[in-house]
């Protein structure tokens, strides 16, 4: 699977002096042209153009097919073999003598004068195992491979520095990228020629693997010069683009960008690529994107009787609800896969990953608050009942993603996508053929059973219900994936039945196709635990706790953040690490070397303890969260100019250190950055948090200002600095009816800028210490209070729930 394809709101932004006429399957932009200084660093690798970027979807030019395991004592092995990552593992049994990224592939490297070729994946992108398949495990082009090159590994989910480097690479000169990325290097790691997939063999004019392996080990030895001269001025070109070097004084010549020059285009831009009809926004595939919602909530928040503030709202409610109807929305077992193929949000690729489940959960919670409708409470709970059930370590950690492949039964011997999840028709109604007592016959005179009601309401139907454009391998023939294009009241008046009777059966014939399921061979499991994912996601419970008033969503999200502490947090020298593993014998293990933690790691987690805080009012949370952004100002910030390098200067193999502010499948560290410094500045009193987040927007100014729909969490934080915060301040022990009444009243209604803090008299917390306003605090009349301050001005208290709805409720700007 290749889900890192170059979205086209970020074209701009990735291919700004280097491009090149390739095609791209994707992209609007199918030829895109060079100037002749820049042609002059591509020509030399004449095979280049053809190689494109493998297509996102399931539509590829392969068989999508990869074989099981055999349990015979492999026939090779490599040092992978003693890596932890699944994805590494993965391969540790091929033919390949492949290294883990370090210094001693480097260093044979350059010992031995040889090219490097990088393969960049994770344990469940499907593509990464066809080419595993076709490739990897062959024998010959193993030789090729080994003969001619070092053959590195990198698990793109542990090295998010390594991945994003190279893929910048091979984005701005092939006009896409994704996974398997395959980048070849000189020893001394600059990057010569890249791309993705490859196939075995030549096809359809487009060089197989083995052609360009013996291409460019020939051109390495006939022109080693030439080739480390591309190398180092496409470098020269990703530098000027990817680090953001203003000086300090030019930063405070320009200041933060104006609201009115960002959020109105962002909007009308969105508005333009909203897809109507199914909702979403963009093309086939779809993706959910959550920073786009994050944007429009708090764009209709901001003026929420306005009528783009409604437009806003409508875009994202009606998405919501599409996705969470369509087949990317498991039905059966909960969850959400990564993307669909389709615009109807149909026929998903089917592999769930952790940070879409986190952030999702915070969408629909949002859509709650909005409108106050049930239907995105559920799918709130319905996403957390997943997580807790088949991402959850005993330990309290979160894994990071289920693959989209499996067995289709026990007995096979190849894997195939979406095998766990799709249904026939005849297996249906198999499963589910109890008479519904209460239904009328139909027309034909047959009883009506469950199966029947379950079928016309997921759209199962006998000669299944996948086009075949979405299954060019035929590997879903006759299978249906549920999907609902109608209504539960569409379906009672079909079958003449009470709504709630087609709702107990359609929960109950849920609950029976699940237990077949879990019959099934299961898709592979990766169990790495990262950091970041696992920080999105105890802010999807801390979340969901508050919006939906559930002290359990709270207790997990202290569980996660617990084994966090205790797992990925080196204390002695208060420095976060990036991963850790479940060990054979189902305990949390870390590697020899561990490795350290990235922006995103920092950011998502100070982001998950500020809103820890905000649900458990457990300062300590805080007092955390502060202490880690003063670690992460120290390693990442650039004091030269501004805003938060990707990864920390002590790894002299990383060649290159960025600053991302693009808001993809994941929001950017500096996005987050971003939001976690205004949020510690306003709940702390901390004028020199606050000054910095001006920086970090100031620094963005031209992309903020050009292409704000490419980074619409940052605008949104762009937002939050110019309306400044909603702070609600509550006293008295949250023990107390009255100050939890009127905590509940502050969570109830819809307000992204907001922070909120209890004033329960504990002098020792570091609220109390750090914020004189904190200090002057009191309930009123014996009675618990609430202070809400806009614009550094603070109403008077207020005692009742009512009189503090009052306060809060929004008006236009």
């Amino acid at each position: 699977m290749i889900s890192g394809r170059v979205n086209p709101l970020l074209l701009p932004i990735l291919i700004r002096r280097i491009s090149f006429r390739g095609y791209h399957r994707h992209s609007p932009l199918c030829c895109l042209s060079l100037t002749d200084k820049q042609l002059l660093i591509v020509r030399h690798w004449g095979l280049i153009s053809n190689l494109g970027s493998t297509c996102s979807h399931r539509g590829g030019g392969v068989r999508n097919v990869m074989a099981g395991k055999s349990s015979e004592a492999p026939k090779h092995s490599n040092r992978l073999s003693l890596e932890r990552s699944p994805y590494l593992r993965q391969h540790a049994n091929n033919p390949v003598q492949w290294f883990p990224w370090g210094d001693e592939a480097i260093e044979l490297a350059r010992k031995e004068g040889k090219l490097i070729f990088l393969s960049v994946g994770y344990s469940t992108c499907h593509w990464c195992h066809v080419m595993e398949r076709e490739s990897f495990e062959n024998e010959s082009v193993a030789k090729i491979m080994n003969e001619n090159y070092i053959n590195i590994k990198v698990d793109r989910e542990e090295r998010p520095d390594i991945d994003k480097v190279y893929m910048a690479f091979v984005q701005a000169s092939c006009g896409g990228g994704g996974w398997p990325m395959s980048v070849f290097l000189t020893p001394d790691l600059t990057p010569v020629m890249g791309g993705t997939y490859f196939p075995p063999e030549d096809q359809h004019g487009r060089p197989g693997f083995k052609s360009v392996l013996q291409s460019v080990a020939k051109s390495w030895r006939e022109n080693r010069q030439k080739c480390n001269n591309t190398g180092n001025r496409i470098m020269d070109i990703l530098r000027e683009t990817t680090v953001l070097e203003i000086p300090i004084a030019a930063q405070l010549i320009t200041g933060v960008p104006s609201l009115e020059e960002c959020a109105p285009k962002c909007y009308e831009k969105l508005v333009q690529i909203y897809e109507s009809r199914f909702g979403g926004f963009g093309h086939a595939p779809k993706f959910p994107q959550p920073s786009i919602f994050t944007f429009l909530f708090h764009f209709y928040a901001r003026d929420p009787s306005s009528v783009k503030g409604k437009k806003a709202l409508d875009m994202c409610l009606y998405s919501l609800r599409m996705m969470a109807r369509g087949g990317i929305h498991d039905h059966v077992g909960q969850g959400f896969a990564r993307y669909s193929t389709d615009m109807k949000w149909h026929i998903p690729h089917f592999e769930k990953m952790l940070y879409d489940q986190g952030q999702l959960v915070v969408a629909y919670c949002d859509a709650f608050l909005a409108t106050n409708n049930y239907f995105y409470a559920d799918v709130a709970r319905d996403i957390l009942k997943y997580v807790e059930r088949d991402l959850s370590d005993k330990s309290g950690g979160f894994y990071s993603a289920e693959d989209a492949d499996s067995l289709p039964t026990h007995d096979s011997t190849e894997k195939k996508e979406g095998a766990f999840y799709a249904w026939t028709y005849d297996e249906v109604h198999e499963i589910l053929n109890q008479r519904v007592e209460s239904c009328p016959a139909g027309s034909d005179g047959k009883e009506v059973t469950n199966g029947d009601i379950f079928c016309f309401h997921y759209s199962v139907k006998p000669g299944g219900n996948v086009n075949p454009s979405s299954d060019p391998h035929g590997e879903l023939v006759n299978q249906n994936v549920l999907i609902m294009f109608g209504s539960e009241e569409e379906t009672s008046k079909h079958f003449l039945l009470p709504k709630e009777k087609v709702q107990e059966i359609l929960r109950e014939s849920r609950d029976k196709l699940f237990e077949v399921r879990g019959r099934r061979p299961r898709p592979h499991l990766d169990d790495k635990m990262l950091t970041s994912w696992n920080a999105l996601m105890i802010s999807g419970f801390a979340k969901a706790a508050q919006a939906l008033g559930d002290d359990r969503y709270a207790e997990r999200a202290v569980k996660a953040a617990q084994f966090v502490k205790k797992h990925l947090y080196d204390a002695a020298n208060k420095r976060l690490l990036r991963s850790c593993y479940r060990g054979d014998n189902g305990g949390v293990i870390q590697i020899a070397n561990p490795i350290g933690g990235f922006l995103d790691d920092y950011a998502f987690l100070i982001q998950a303890l500020i809103d820890l805080y905000e649900t458990t009012f457990d300062a300590n949370w805080l007092e955390w969260a502060l202490q880690l952004q003063e670690v992460q100002d120290a390693l990442l910030w650039d004091e030269g100019s501004a805003a938060y390098f990707t990864s920390p200067n002590t790894d002299q193999t990383v060649i290159l250190r960025m600053k991302e502010d693009q808001d993809g499948a994941e929001p950017s560290g500096n996005t987050v950055s971003a939001w976690n410094l205004l949020r510690l500045a306003a709940l702390l009193e901390q004028p020199a948090l606050h000054e910095r987040a001006e920086r970090l927007l100031a620094i963005f100014t031209s992309r903020l200002t050009s292409l704000p729909h490419a980074l619409p969490g940052l605008t949104a934080a762009l937002m939050m600095h110019h309306d400044s915060h909603t702070q609600v301040f509550v006293t008295g022990k949250l023990s107390d009816p009255d100050t939890a009444a009127l905590v509940a009243e502050a969570r109830r209604r819809l307000l992204p800028g907001r922070v909120m803090a209890l004033a329960d008299g504990n002098r020792e917390s570091i609220l109390y210490r750090k914020s004189e306003v904190f200090q002057r605090l009191r309930p009123q009349g014996g009675r618990a209070a609430a202070y809400v301050c806009r614009h550094h001005a603070c109403s008077l208290p207020v005692t009742s729930a009512e009189d503090l709805d009052k306060l809060l409720a929004p008006g236009p700007r």
